[in-house]
């Protein structure tokens, strides 16, 4: 099995910033894509970045310009470096993997358990 822990949330002023960062860990075949995606109190968990194995990336509209998704893919880590924080920001924050599962012989959508970050004075 294979899992996520995400590390890095808190309490941040407005026009702050933080870094969030997971790791997959267990018996892992292969990752083809690492992405965040957040869910705000009453609202439907939405995408904030992804990125795939060779490098590209994609963000969603409201957080282009702020934040910066990274990966390490011998280490199946992924980074997200959060600037200009604003009080929209405030959500749960979960990692999410592609990863093939050799026993079911597919790729599967892993998440993590979620990391709070609250934008607030």
């Amino acid at each position: 099995q294979v899992q996520l822990v995400e590390s890095g949330g808190g309490l941040v002023q407005p026009g702050g910033s933080l870094r969030l960062s997971c790791a997959a860990s267990g018996t892992i075949s292969r990752i083809n894509a690492m992405g965040w995606y957040r869910q705000a109190p009453g609202k439907e968990r939405e995408l904030v970045a992804t990125i795939i194995s060779g490098g590209s990336t994609n963000y969603a509209d409201s957080v282009k310009g702020r934040f910066t998704i990274s990966s390490d893919n011998a280490k199946n880590t992924v980074s997200l470096q959060m600037n200009n924080l604003k009080p929209e920001d405030t959500a749960v924050y979960y990692c999410n993997a592609n990863s093939y599962d050799r026993g079911q012989r597919r790729y599967l959508q892993l998440w993590g358990q979620g990391t709070l970050v609250t934008v607030s004075l």
